[in-house]
């Protein structure tokens, strides 16, 4: 039997061939290179927005797909600065969407 009622978890980790893009309610809260297994503190991604997939036409044009963040697609982040400018960064495809454990989510940085 699987529970149909609302989801009340609040971690994802988007997995992509280089890089885990932990995410916490939709904002990245820390990122970790895959082959070292640790924790980047500076990278452009962190407490940016997780927007949604994006799509990436033949002719290499990029359109979103917001909401719709997905294994075999890139995602992106936004945040916009106070000064209104908008902060992107897209990712390489996801391989994988997990939850982390409760310890992993201990270790993030602050």
């Amino acid at each position: 039997m699987s529970y149909t009622g609302t989801e009340r978890r609040r971690h994802r980790v988007f997995i992509t061939r280089n890089t885990e893009y932990h995410v916490r309610d939709d904002v990245c809260v820390a990122v970790r290179d895959r082959a070292a297994r640790k924790f980047r503190t500076a990278h452009l991604a962190l407490h940016l927005k997780l927007q949604g997939a994006v799509r990436i036409n033949e002719n290499g044009v990029v359109i979103p797909e917001p909401n719709n963040a997905r294994v075999g697609a890139p995602i992106y982040f936004t945040q916009a600065d106070p000064d209104g400018l908008e902060r992107q960064i897209v990712t390489s495809r996801v391989e994988r969407i997990e939850r982390p454990e409760r310890q992993l989510v201990q270790q993030y940085p602050s």
